[in-house]
Formats: C-alpha cells, structure tokens, sequence
C-alpha cells in the first residue's frame, strides 16, 4: 500500500525534470554557430526567393490575379491551374500577400532586412547597422505605401498596397484630399528632423549667405574690410597625397582528404583551415601482410604553394608651392594724423620638433635618390609553376617499406602521415603504446638500406608534436625560384627591418626571416653544396626590399670572384674606406682595417645613441625623421650596415686572431646600432669556427658536410651530413631546427639586377667608413714637420686637453665637423704629441695635462 503513492509521486517528478531537459537542449541549439549559420543562410535565399517572386509579380499580377485571389488551398492544390510567376503558386501567393494585400512595391524592404541579417549571421560583417536600417526601413515601408496609396487611384492598388489604399480611404473621409498630402508630407519632414536633428536655422544661414553676395554684387565699392575672411596658407594649400594601403586577405587554403584504397580515389571532402593549407591523402596498402597493416591509417599532406601579388609601385609625393599673399590695404579715415604701429617679431622660444615637423615635414632619407625604383620583378627567371606533383606510388612503396622494417624489428605503430615538401618527403610516425623512441632512431641505416635513398634523416621526436619524423629525398625534387618568394606575400607584406628571402619548408611554405633580429647569420656547407648561391638569394632579396639610404652592403671576398657582380652597384649600395679603390675588399689586409673601421663606426654611433638617449638604431631614425634632434649636434640618418665574407677560413688562416677579435666585438656589441654579420665558410671545423665566433652567432645555417663532427661544429647537433645538397639546407634558430630548400637566383638574373641599379642615379661615392690605420702602416704616416695642419688645429687641441678626452666624436660635436676632417685632426695631434695612440673603443689619451702647458709645448714644438 506504500509503494503505490511513491510510485505516483515519482511519476510527475521526471516529468517536470525532462521538461527543463527539452529547454536546455533547445538554447544550446539556438546558440550552436553551425545552427545559427544555416539560418543565416535560409535567410539569404529567402531575401533572393522574395526578390525574383516581386520582381515577376509587377509584370504577371494581371494574369494571376483572379487566381490567386480565390482560395490559396484550391489554387496549390488542383494541377490544373497554371500561373505566370517565375516562382511558380508559392511565389504568386507570397507576392501577392505582400504586394497587394500588405504594403505595395515597398514590400521589396523586407529583400534588404533578410539579406542584411543573414550575410551578419553567416559573414560576422554588418553592410549597415541592423538596429538603425530596421528603424529606418519600417518607416520607409509604411510612408511609402501610404503615399502612394494617396497619390495613386485604385486602378494601381498594387502600388501602395492594402495598407496604402485603406489608410488613404480614411484620411480623405477625415481631414480631405489636400489634408491627406499635407499629412504625408509632415510625416516625412518630421522624420529627416529626427533622424538627421536638421534645424531650421541651417536654411536661414543660407538665405543670408545668398543675399549678401548679391548686394556684394551690386555695391562692389563698399568697404571690403568686413566682408574679407581672415586667410590661412594652410587653407590655400591643396591636401597632401595620401597613400592607401592595401590590406591582402590572409592565406587562405583547403584540405582535400580522401581514402585510397589500390591507387582509386573515392570521396574528396574540403574542410577549410584558418592558418595553414594542406592537401590529405589517406592510403591503404593494397594486400596487407599483417593485421597492423590492415588497420594503419595513412595520411599524405601536400601544401599548395600560397597566393603571390606583385609589389605596388611606390608612390612618391610631389613638391606643392605657395605663393606668398599679400595682405588687403586698409585705407585711413585722417589722412593728415601720423599714425605709427610698431610691432615686435622678436620671439625667443626654442623652435620643437613639432613645429618644425609642421614647418617642413619628416626628414625624407629617400630625397637624396627619390627617382630611384627598385629592380622590376620581371628580372628574375620563373623556373616553373611551384607546385608539388604528388607520386602516390612512391609514397605508397615508402610507406610500406618504412612499415615492414620496423615490424622486422618488432616495433608497432599506429599511424603515418606523410608531408611532401619540394625537395624532401617528411614521414611522421606515431608508435604504438610502450615504444621507445631509441629503438626507432637506432634503426636510421636499416630504413636507408630498405629504401635505397640518399639522405635519411630522423627526427626523433619532432619538437612540439607526438610524433617521429622520417625525411626522405623525393625521387623527383622541385626547384625553388627566388622569384616566387619574392612575390610571395609572406615577402611582400613583411614589415621586417631586414626581411631575407631564404627559401621554402617542406610545406612548400615561404620562409621569410628578419636578420635584424637574428642578429648575425653563420653559414657553412662543403663546396658545391649551395653557399654562394644562398649569399645571392639574401643579397637580392635585400635589394628587391631596401632602399640605398636604408643600408649599405660591406662584402669581402677572398676568392675575388664571387662577389665581383656587386661592383656595380658601388655608389649605391656599397661601403668602403676613404682610401680604398675597390669597394669589394680581397686583399687580406684590407680586411683587417676594414673590420677595425667597422669597430671604430661602432663606437661612433653608440656615442650619437647615447646622446640622444636612444637604445637601438631604430629608435634613433625614428627621432632624427621626427626632426627630434639636431644635425649640427653631430646627429645623422643612420643606415644598416651588414657585413658579409664569403670564406671565413682563409681569413683565419691567413691573420687568426686580428680577424677574430674585432669580428667577435662586432658580433657582441653591433645589433643595436644596426651592423649585421653574415660569414660564410666551406671548412666547419673548431679552428675556424670557435667558442668564442659561435657564442655570438645564434643563427646558423648549415647546408650538406661531409661529417658529423662538422655538423655538430655548425649545428651543435647532427643531421647536415644528411642533406641531399643542391640548396637543401638546415637553419638553426636558437633551439628551432628548420629544413628549407634554399630559393635559386642564378648569375645572369644577378647580372641583370645590379646593371639595373647601377645604371640609375647614385650618390657621388660609395658609402665611407671611418679611417683607420694599422700597425702595418704607421712607416707611412707623415711627420708632424711635414704634415699640412688644419687651420683648426691649435682650437681642437684646446678643446682635447680642456676635456681631456681624445676622440673625433668630441671635435665634431663641438666644433661642427664631418667626421673625416675631426679623424685628420687626431692624427695631427697624435703626431704632434697632444693625444695618444689608438685604444679600440676607448678614447685617445690626452698626454699634455692643462691648457698652459699645451701653449708652452706648441711654442716649443713649432719653434
């Protein structure tokens, strides 16, 4: 008797608790994105099916009026009525519900709400603002019925609609035919007021304005003094040209996956990615030996190569001119009163960078060459469409090969999906439960061996994934052109301060890197393996990108034959000594003072950050453009310098530590005044490249050795005596490990470019570095007897023994020198005997204590 009640009890319970269930599930619907796109859609072709159904009614309404106009069940549902609508009985029926019954041809409103809110609900991009246009949209809907209801008879009932016809139909009946107009048009007076708070004082303001031109007009003697407007320059002078910016879509790619099973591809499916684009593959053996194979999933991703745009020609603002106004002559009253107006123009504020930037503008470092245009693209060869063909055979026969040697050795996995890059094919493994990963890299030569390929490469584990990856050489590699990189958007859209061009990834990605961050590039590779041609693709890619007054070039080049292409470009791009004939340096000792004057410019520009406190060279050209700081203070536009050196291990061979030391200065303190360094070398071994070189080299770029022990020597790690050569090339970021296939630009598409920059206009000579003068040619140095002194040098010796600093930077700043003439002086003072020998980084020292000794001494000296 007690279980019953319970029973009855719990019933009503679970009833009421499934109800809330239902709720639940519904809102999660209405907020699933999926759900809310299919609506988004359905209101789209709705707005399109409302659009084609009125349209067709305007010309068809007579025709299907007296059908339609019967019963909506009899005319859908007897076959042998026919209608005109292009829409058919449902489109007759909803245009004329909408049309004819509603509200005439303003129902075409209701086309622009339903398009408008679902290309929001789908796109996330509102073409107007909803709330506002729904506003605005129901009063256009009803006023315009309602006009036309009044202004047209009912032979035109479709125009204004039931709504229209019967609204007139009372307002006659109320307030008359005129009373009707006037009503309509207050209702859209009353609207553009609220909606736009127009006021009448605006119509005033514009009678008046009218009037007093015409009494201008007829009274042109009357005083003009007060009917002239005060006149600004600014309001004369037309609007800068502007330059728009093209903002690219990002990249955007699909996934084709299908299941192959012998070779025959059966379903294609897209799915879109947000980031990345791969093509997926997924293949099935076609007589598996075992179990494992029969249910290991196969994938194969191949990666189109992404969208290329062409570089928009760079616009460059012309000059505008003003003429000078005169300003209107106001005549006197009392001619015969003298009247004196003394006006004081004096004005002892200290002019700022603002009002010199409105006075003149930024500083332009472009103006010295601003006809100058980069090098056209069409220049560089296009060696092909840069699009991987894919072999499923070979895929499927690596794929299996790869499988039976490891179940040779007992060793279970679970899936492989393989990666086809333009040169190398990545194999990632996902080992079953219980695996170990020593097992699998242990086996590098046996799956060689099974695969007969040159270059097997195991990556145990892949950094960042669950996976095990295995490079194999495609029997069939893709060249990479430097042209496609070039145009890749990646390149493009960079806003790198330095941005190299190097390559692409075994997802046929372009690689793009910043040298200004990396800070300095270390590169080696045997002979042949791809070195020279990897130091034209970052030269090129620098000159397709940079401007002559952005950086300058130092190159040495020991074998005198690999660079000698750049000559052309000398008094545009290149760097040099004030005493050097060739700006490409291949004399050893050339090399020696030039890396010193590369430490001597340094210093230089660390004093000139330092008093602008400045902490970077970016910050300093950002100051000096704003106009922040004063050239006559010693203050200039800096350029990026980048030292590159082609053979590394000559120069060690033939000068050791003198090349060493300051390349390894540089290398610790050059990255924030802008000077990058790119070494090259083909011997990697621990006498060439040393602790102390990689230390301050975090970015390497290693292409094929001959040995382990030199990939370890340039990698920290093995893998480079793995590479298949011919640009095939691992790049070392700090602890990242990258393969690229190094883009190709051949010598003639050099050629080409450097004839085209070197025939434009350049500066009168190379870019010249600080003097410097090394032990070797001090027998060379004049006496101070038969030295021409400058006419300033009793002042500049002065000013060393007030300061008791010995440094051309000090002369410059204070007396206003170029820093070859304030490099002279020290000399002279060196061989006078006021300052000391050269110290590096540090100052000269001041041997003459104060300033009366120093007279007494030039007395003496001079006699």
């Amino acid at each position: 008797m007690s279980k019953s009640p319970s029973n009855k009890n719990t019933e009503p319970a679970e009833k009421t608790a499934s109800k809330p269930n239902s709720k639940f599930q519904f809102s999660e619907l209405t907020k699933n994105e999926r759900f809310q796109k299919a609506i988004g859609l359905l209101s789209i072709l709705f707005s399109v099916y409302l659009l084609v159904a009125f349209v067709s009614f305007i010309f068809t309404w007579q025709a299907d009026f007296d059908k339609v106009n019967d019963s909506w069940m009899a005319l859908l549902f007897n076959p042998d009525i026919l209608v005109d609508n292009w829409l058919g009985k449902m489109g007759a029926i909803i245009s004329y519900q909408f049309i004819y019954k509603w509200f005439g041809i303003s129902s075409f409103i209701f086309v622009l709400l339903f398009f408008l809110f679902g290309f929001k609900v789908v796109f996330k991009v509102s073409l107007l603002p909803i709330r506002k246009t729904v506003r605005r949209s129901f009063f256009i809907l009803v006023w315009t019925s309602m006009t036309l209801g009044v202004l047209f008879d009912e032979s035109l009932h479709f125009l204004g609609g039931g709504f229209g016809y019967l609204v007139n139909l009372w307002l006659e009946s109320t307030i008359g035919a005129f009373g009707a107009v006037f009503f309509v048009f207050f209702g859209l007076m009353a609207f553009i007021i609220v909606n736009y708070n127009l006021k009448m004082s605006q119509f005033i303001d514009l009678f008046s304005a009218k009037k007093e031109e015409e009494s201008l007009l007829k009274f042109p003697a009357q005083s003009m003094e007060a009917s002239i407007p005060s006149i600004h320059l600014e309001d004369l002078l037309p609007p800068q040209n502007t330059m728009k910016k093209v903002e690219l879509e990002p990249e955007t790619t699909h996934v084709i996956e299908t299941e192959i099973e012998d070779y025959e591809v059966e379903e294609i499916e897209e799915e879109e990615f947000e980031d990345a684009a791969d093509e997926t593959i997924e293949l099935k053996p076609e007589t598996p030996k075992s179990k494992e194979l029969e249910s290991l999933d196969f994938e194969v991703e191949v990666y189109k190569p992404e969208e290329q745009v062409f570089p928009a020609a760079t616009q460059i603002p012309s000059s505008i001119e003003a003429e000078e106004i005169e300003k209107p002559k106001i005549e006197t009253v009392d001619e015969g009163v003298e009247f004196v107006i003394e006006e004081n123009n004096e004005n002892d504020q200290v002019t700022s960078a603002s009002s010199l930037v409105e006075q003149f503008g930024e500083y332009d470092p472009k103006l010295d060459l601003a006809r100058f245009q980069m090098p056209p693209i069409e220049m560089l060869n296009d060696y092909g469409h840069n699009e991987i063909n894919v072999n499923r055979e070979e895929l499927e026969a690596n794929k299996k090969r790869i499988v039976e040697t490891l179940n040779n050795y007992n060793i279970q996995i679970d899936k492989i999906k393989a990666t086809v890059g333009p040169t190398v094919t990545l194999y990632e493994i996902v080992p079953a439960p219980g695996v170990r990963i020593s097992k699998i890299k242990n086996l590098e030569d046996d799956i060689a061996l099974s695969l007969s390929a040159l270059g097997i490469r195991i990556i145990a584990p892949i950094p960042g994934k669950g996976t095990i990856g295995i490079e194999v050489p495609n029997q069939k590699p893709e060249m990479v052109s430097m042209r496609s990189i070039i145009l890749s958007q990646k390149f493009q859209n960079s806003d790198f301060e330095l941005p190299v061009a190097l390559g692409r990834t075994i997802q046929n990605e372009s690689f793009v890197a910043d040298l200004a961050k990396m800070p300095h590039l270390l590169m080696a590779g045997a002979t042949g393996q791809g070195k020279s041609v990897g130091l034209n693709a970052i030269l090129v890619s620098l000159l397709y990108k940079k401007h002559p007054s952005q950086i300058k070039f130092v190159l040495v080049d020991p074998k005198k034959v690999e660079l000698t292409l750049f000559n052309k470009i000398e008094r545009h791009y290149l760097a040099k000594l004030p005493d050097s004939v060739d700006a490409i340096i291949t004399d050893n000792s050339k090399v020696i003072d030039t890396l010193n004057s590369l430490c001597i410019e340094m210093d230089n520009r660390y004093e000139i950050l330092k008093d602008a406190l400045c902490r970077n060279i970016k910050e300093y050209n950002t100051k000096f453009i704003a106009r922040k700081l004063n050239p006559e203070n010693g203050h200039r536009y800096l350029p990026y310098i980048v030292l590159v050196v082609d053979e590394f291990a000559d120069l060690i061979m033939t000068a050791g530590k003198e090349v060493e030391t300051p390349i390894a200065r540089l290398a610790q303190l050059a990255r924030a005044i802008g000077i990058h360094l790119i070494i090259a070398t083909q011997r990697p071994s621990v006498n060439i490249i040393t602790g102390t070189i990689k230390a301050n080299f975090p970015s390497r770029i290693a292409f094929r050795v001959t040995s382990k022990i030199d990939s370890r020597t340039i990698l920290d790690s093995g893998g480079a005596e793995q590479l298949i050569g011919r640009g095939d090339m691992l790049l070392a970021t700090g602890s990242e490990l990258i393969r690229l296939q190094c883009a190709f630009v051949d010598t003639p598409e050099v050629e080409n470019i450097c004839d085209f920059i070197g025939g434009q206009q350049g500066y009168p000579d190379a870019y010249l570095l600080p003097e410097f003068i090394g032990e070797h040619n001090e027998s060379n140095k004049e006496s101070f007897e038969d030295m021409d002194r400058d006419v300033l040098f009793n002042e500049a010796a002065k000013l060393i023994v007030i300061h008791q600093q010995g440094s051309a930077s000090l002369l410059q700043r204070r007396l206003k020198l170029g820093y070859n003439r304030a490099g002279r002086l020290i000399d002279q003072l060196e061989a006078a005997g006021i300052v000391g020998s050269f110290e590096g980084s540090k100052s000269r020292q001041v041997l003459i204590t104060d300033e009366v000794s120093l007279e007494q001494y030039l007395k003496e000296k001079l006699g």
